[in-house]
């Protein structure tokens, strides 16, 4: 977490699995990584976007079965390494060179203070 608030200037403490965005928005962030980089990349390309990234408490229950990221050595240093390559990019980089978080993009932000 202190790579991703150098790297963007958020405070997040978890990376959880649930996020909202419009569609055409996201497809705008042009996200590339398909494994463990995916979830970092994601929140790592709204911020450079200018998007407001909140994060929100949800319940839920333990793990009933293993990992399969971080179970195995194999999977850790994959996991690893696929961050890493995230957060080192600059910001706007294009894809391929050298991440619960609400992600909003600006539209979204500003219907949302018209219905208020």
């Amino acid at each position: 977490s202190r790579m991703l608030r150098r790297r963007t200037g958020l405070r997040l403490r978890d990376l959880g699995p649930m996020r909202a965005a419009r569609r055409e928005a996201l497809l705008d962030l042009s996200l590339t990584d398909r494994r463990s980089g995916y979830p970092l990349e994601m929140v790592v390309r709204a911020a450079d976007a200018g998007w407001r990234v909140t994060e929100r408490d949800v319940p839920y229950l333990p793990r009933t079965g293993r990992s399969k990221v971080t179970g195995t050595w194999r999977g850790t240093w994959q996991a690893v390494h696929d961050m890493r390559a995230v957060l080192a990019r600059e910001p706007g980089a294009a894809p391929g060179s050298g991440a619960a978080a609400d992600v909003v993009p600006e539209d979204v932000r500003d219907e949302r203070a018209g219905a208020r």
